[in-house]
């Protein structure tokens, strides 16, 4: 059954991305859930992701002149998320980082780091990429979710610094919990040239892995999230063109506003597809489950549950559509990386990750014992759900990102 969002949201070629996505996740991870939380080796991963290579979504969002497949919509990027975040919010995520590291230099056109990087993210194989922002925080400040804090901060708070050096950057400093780290083929990293300079001092630079002085810690062990691998980046006297600098001064900020917004889009996104997942697997437990002669669901106080659960998830899912589609259509609603957006991002992620919260809470209420055991996903997907909501600079800055927008106005 076709669901209006998708006559209000979509183009031609959207339902039918959908559906590819949907035919993949049901049949390469939906029977595996258990075995990616497991593979510590990430060989199963691997091959999920060679999958999806397969399928063209690690060239979609690339020109088509540098082997990409066509302009990728934030619709389209959006719903792809959720379907595969239904499956496996981490390997979700491994794919769009990916995309996403590369957002910047696709924006300004950078023809250097296009056409060094084009040949192995463009090609057969699945290549990974990671966009570094957070950094350790200290005893003075700085680090921490504060190179996120663009509107307070401006850039001020970074850490890492890259200085010029003839035609190479030079790059000192250390980032952490940026995904695809130690896996990735190509880092963009997010440092200043002064942290006096503010936003003008803000550079994002493409860092290749095979980059003398480049090394990384151990992975993290997290509750969740396993699809995915974290670990500290160091950058001690990293030496790339100077060309590999996205775009320059001022306009580097802006990118990597941009870049806050489409992540908190995306984030809305696999929120989404975490909380379908949860209600889909309570949903028929409690239609098999008997309590007092009747399936549990037909309990009034249990039916009550689901009802909250699925009012998310719609609420949800068409929100952060809206906001996908107005970032998609800056010439209708401003600038991509205004305040206006930022904060409807914001919003989209902040509700959305309640939404998953929630819902995977109260799956596992209604499934008792069952919902805690790993013999069933639920409880995968709590420990995954609150991941979401602790990136991008946690709940707290997105909800001031979410009120800056309104203070000149009334509300």
């Amino acid at each position: 059954m076709t669901e209006a969002y998708e006559d209000l949201f979509f183009g031609p070629a959207d339902r039918e991305i959908k559906q590819l996505v949907r035919d993949f996740v049901e049949k390469e991870i939906i029977p595996k859930r258990r075995l990616i939380d497991e593979d510590r080796e990430h060989r199963l991963v691997g091959e999920i992701l060679q999958g999806l290579a397969k399928l063209g979504l690690f060239r979609m969002g690339w020109p088509e002149e540098y082997g990409g497949l066509r302009g990728l919509s934030g619709v389209t990027s959006a719903i792809i998320g959720e379907e595969l975040a239904r499956g496996d919010p981490g390997i979700k995520t491994a794919l769009s980082c990916t995309s996403w590291a590369f957002r910047p230099a696709i924006k300004a056109r950078n023809k250097a780091v296009l056409e060094y990087f084009a040949p192995t993210f463009c090609g057969e194989e699945a290549k990974l990429a990671c966009f570094a922002m957070t950094e350790p925080g200290g005893p003075h400040g700085g680090g921490g979710c504060d190179v996120e804090n663009i509107s307070s901060l401006h850039g001020r708070n970074i850490r890492t610094v890259a200085r010029l050096d003839g035609n190479e950057w030079v790059i000192n400093g250390q980032k952490m919990w940026a995904s695809n780290a130690g896996v990735a083929d190509a880092y963009c990293i997010t440092c200043t040239t002064d942290p006096d300079l503010g936003e003008e001092g803000i550079a994002l630079i493409y860092v290749p892995a095979s980059a003398e002085g480049l090394s990384f810690g151990k992975f993290e062990e997290k509750a969740g999230m396993h699809g995915v691998r974290n670990c500290v980046i160091y950058l001690d006297d990293v030496r790339v063109p100077k060309e590999f600098r996205a775009a320059g001064p001022g306009k580097d900020a802006e990118l990597l506003r941009d870049q806050i917004i489409a992540a908190r889009i995306g984030s809305a996104s696999t929120a989404v597809g975490i909380a379908r997942a949860a209600f889909e697997e309570v949903l028929r437990f409690t239609g098999e489950r008997m309590v007092a002669g009747r399936p549990i669901r037909e309990h009034s106080i249990c039916a009550g549950i689901l009802a909250d659960m699925a009012i998310g998830i719609e609420t949800a899912r068409y929100y952060y559509l809206a906001v996908a589609y107005m970032h998609s259509h800056p010439e209708r609603y401003g600038p991509q990386a205004s305040d206006f957006m930022l904060s409807r991002a914001s919003i989209a992620k902040v509700y959305a990750t309640e939404v998953a919260i929630m819902a995977t809470n109260k799956a596992m209420e209604l499934m008792g014992a069952y919902g805690y055991s790993r013999e069933y996903p639920v409880e995968k997907y709590w420990r995954d759900s609150k991941a979401v909501q602790l990136w991008l600079g946690g709940a707290q800055l997105a909800r001031l990102d979410v009120c800056r927008a309104y203070y000149e106005h009334e509300l």
